[in-house]
């Protein structure tokens, strides 16, 4: 039975897969963002053309084979950002997903449809990617758990890239317990200790503190201090002295860099339509080619 898409997270609705039955996601339902290979299932990743030049996927991809060998059925493939290229969820071809939990206001993107399938309570919990936020910030706007692991982590393989050197799957979840529980299998050997109970170390960076608004920075001290609770050692330390935007723009230039390397021949190729504001940010990663 195809989930009721009454949020618009899915591109796809009717994709459906049965997990194994059996297993610690057992009973669980799962979306994943439309970059994932599903085996008979073309991927769009946010483009009418991307879906068009592209052949239907041969088999799974491996985060997706983890979760349905660990019992888990796949309902739907999610909307998404216009090649991953964005942190809005605005797309210019299959319009915006609604934030279930703040109506009238974008849900952030690229994961966009995952984090919407979610807060909908559509599925329980939805695959993503994240390169500069795109679990984290959808997830956020829509009032959710998502995580990033680090890079590498977790499979990349049958993923369609952004930015090779950052991209990264992420997952997203109504319920903190879950999201342990899917990070214990997609992360596999590199998953903590069960039962651990506490961290070695918690450096707390004073640059990132120093962005929060009063209200912010107040509604995360009772979170800071559970995790402070829990760990062996907290403290400040400073990893930015020369600031948090210097290391910014580092990043938007190499991964610009990246993108353009990753999908620039598609794009001279295809001359794919897209949105006014992805077309501008292309064209800037192709302004970085072989330069610094």
């Amino acid at each position: 039975m195809a989930v009721y898409n009454q949020h618009g997270a899915f591109i796809e609705p009717e994709l459906e897969v049965t997990g194994s039955g059996s297993g610690k996601l057992a009973g669980l339902s799962f979306a994943v963002k439309d970059v994932f290979a599903v085996a008979g299932h073309r991927s769009s990743a946010g483009n009418p053309d991307w879906l068009r030049s592209h052949q239907p996927s041969q088999m799974h991809a491996a985060a997706v084979r983890r979760l349905l060998q660990s019992g888990a059925s796949l309902r739907g493939a999610t909307h998404t950002d216009e090649l991953m290229y964005s942190l809005g969820g605005e797309n210019y071809h299959y319009g915006t997903p609604v934030n279930p939990r703040a109506r009238g206001r974008i849900p952030g993107g690229s994961s966009s449809g995952s984090a919407v399938a979610v807060a909908s309570g559509d599925v329980d919990f939805a695959l993503g990617t994240d390169t500069g936020g795109s679990v984290r910030v959808p997830s956020a706007y829509c009032g959710v758990y998502g995580f990033r692991p680090t890079h590498g982590a977790v499979e990349m393989e049958g993923v369609i890239p952004l930015a090779p050197g950052f991209d990264t799957v992420g997952w997203i979840t109504a319920r903190p317990e879950l999201l342990l529980r899917a990070g214990e299998v997609l992360l596999g050997a590199a998953a903590p200790g069960s039962g651990a109970g506490t961290m070695g170390k918690l450096h707390i960076m004073p640059e990132a503190w120093a962005l929060a608004g009063a209200d912010s920075a107040a509604g995360l001290q009772g979170g800071l201090q559970v995790l402070q609770a829990g760990a062996g050692w907290s403290g400040a330390t400073e990893i930015a002295p020369e600031g948090l935007k210097t290391w910014m723009d580092v990043f938007r230039e190499l991964q610009g860099a990246e993108i353009w390397a990753t999908h620039g021949a598609w794009i001279e190729r295809a001359q794919p339509l897209f949105g006014p504001d992805i077309a501008a940010r292309f064209a800037w990663a192709a302004g970085l080619a072989g330069q610094d």
